[in-house]
C-alpha cells in the first residue's frame, strides 16, 4: 500500500455523480440550490432546441471552473426510503450554512426549488440540521457548520 508521503501521487476527487431519471431537472436543481453553473457546452438549449447533451450527461461546476456534480441518465431509479424501508440512501451530499436563521432561509428555497423534507433536527442543540430529498430522491443534508 501507498504512502501518499512516499512521493506518489493519490487520486483527484473529481465529482460526484448522481443516477437520474431527468438529468436536465435534477441539473437544474442544484444549479439553482448551489449557484453552480454549467461545463461549458452543457447549458440548457433555446427554447425550441432540442437538448442534445442534457438526456444522458450534464456536468456542473463552480463558477471559477472546478467541477462539483455530474448527472448520468438511467431509465430507472427506486427513490431512497431511508431512514427506513428497502432502500438505503447509499450515498448523500452534506451542504453548511452558518446559522440556524440561514438553515431557515435554506429551508424556503429547497422547498421552492423542488426538493422534499424527510427529517427535521434544527432544534438539535450539538448539530443543527434539516435532511431532505431532491426531486430524484436522493437525501441531502443542510447543517449548521
Amino acid at each position: 500500500m501507498s504512502d501518499v508521503r512516499d512521493g506518489e501521487g493519490v487520486p483527484r476527487l473529481c465529482q460526484v455523480v448522481l443516477d437520474c431519471t431527468d438529468t436536465r431537472a435534477l441539473a437544474e436543481f442544484y444549479r439553482s440550490l448551489l449557484g453552480l453553473v454549467y461545463r461549458p457546452g452543457d447549458e440548457p438549449p433555446e427554447a425550441g432546441d432540442a437538448d442534445g447533451r442534457g438526456p444522458d450527461w450534464l456536468v456542473l461546476r463552480t463558477p471559477q471552473g472546478a467541477p462539483q456534480l455530474a448527472f448520468q441518465r438511467v431509465d430507472r431509479l427506486p427513490a431512497a426510503t431511508w431512514p427506513a424501508g428497502e432502500v438505503p440512501q447509499q450515498l448523500h451530499l452534506d451542504l453548511t450554512v452558518s446559522s440556524v436563521e440561514e438553515l431557515t432561509v435554506q429551508h424556503e428555497r429547497v422547498l421552492r426549488l423542488g426538493g422534499r423534507l424527510l427529517r427535521d433536527l434544527i432544534d438539535d442543540s450539538d448539530e443543527p440540521l434539516r435532511v431532505y430529498a431532491d426531486p430524484a430522491g436522493h437525501p441531502f443534508c443542510v447543517f449548521v457548520g
